[in-house]
């Protein structure tokens, strides 16, 4: 077998002793080994960062007046801020809103659309905030308008069944936007100054009248429009002043056949303009018909007597 050195091991080495590591001797209590540290300052908290820059120092405070002299507007008024601009979805986010007569918002510094509503009046107004207390005035040049409805000669109408639309002016009628609708008569309407178009319905058939009023800021209009109309009731009988026969059908049309309104029940009650209509009662398979008038302010019952009968059924009568 060769050797180590013909194969270029390490020749062996025969065990040595080595001696044990010396340890240092126990500390005495309280003692500790002297370290050779760099010169650190001691641990300690670190400063909280000011909150300043993270808040608005003031508000931005809101108030509104009708117009640029009057007095402030105390209440009903709707307050809405947006940012400038737009975000992803292409809106405009809301920042802020209050119902409050003055709110104070705190908002940071920058650019802001603010919305108001007064009623049915409103105004946008963009706002440039610096950061500082600001007080902000909007003057809303704002009205109120106030309808009504007589018959002729100022006669009283069933106001509960008044009632008013009212539309921007323009010269063609597909061109008007409605801003109020279905509004009872004696309601105050909060509108921005300017000329409107009210339609007034009286009833829910063709008494209708129209009229081009103007709002003027800072005041309340009042109009009075006059319907050329009546309240009617229809019943069928068998003579005049009697009782109300249940389960008729009613057809009426204008005296020229335009269909006007269908019903059915003992009692029709209904509001026409005033002109001529003709009135067709069905009841049991027969048909009555009567002619009439209406005149306006002059509110009647109309009786259909089983005696007008139109024209039998399957060759029937009367049968009264």
């Amino acid at each position: 077998m060769p050797d180590a050195a013909s194969v270029g091991a390490a020749p062996n080495r025969a065990l040595e002793r080595f001696d044990p590591i010396a340890l240092p001797t126990s500390l005495s209590p309280g003692a500790s080994p002297k370290l050779d540290l760099p010169d650190l300052k001691p641990f300690g908290p670190q400063p909280k960062p000011h909150p300043e820059p993270a808040r608005a120092s003031e508000s931005l405070s809101l108030s509104a007046r009708l117009t640029q002299d009057g007095p402030e507007i105390p209440n009903g008024l709707v307050w809405r801020l947006f940012a400038a601009a737009p975000d992803a979805s292409g809106k405009l986010p809301l920042i802020a809103t209050s119902a409050e007569a003055n709110p104070n918002f705190a908002v940071p510094r920058g650019s802001y659309l603010l919305h108001v509503l007064f009623g049915r009046a409103g105004m946008t107004k963009r706002i440039e905030f610096a950061g500082l207390r600001t007080r902000e005035t909007v003057v809303m040049d704002a009205g109120g308008l106030k309808l009504s409805a007589v018959a002729p000669n100022d006669a009283a109408l069933a106001q509960e069944k008044v009632f008013f639309d009212v539309y921007t002016d323009a010269d063609q009628e597909n061109d008007r936007q409605l801003v109020a609708s279905h509004v009872p008569a004696n309601r105050v309407v909060r509108l921005n100054a300017g000329n409107y178009h009210v339609v007034s319905s009286y009833g829910a058939i063709n008494a209708v009248v129209r009229a081009d009023i103007r709002v003027e800021a800072g005041k309340l209009t009042e109009a009075t429009l006059q319907h050329h109309a009546a309240q009617l009731t229809l019943k069928l009988v068998r003579e005049k002043g009697g009782e109300a026969i249940a389960d008729t059908a009613w057809s009426i049309t204008t005296a020229s056949g335009d269909p006007v309104r269908e019903s059915v029940g003992a009692f029709s009650s209904l509001v026409l303009a005033e002109g001529d209509y003709l009135v067709l009662a069905r009841n049991r398979g027969k048909l009555y018909q009567r002619s009439f008038s209406v005149e306006a302010g002059r509110d009647e019952d109309v009786e259909v007597l089983t005696s007008d009968l139109a024209a039998p059924e399957n060759g029937e009568g009367s049968g009264d």
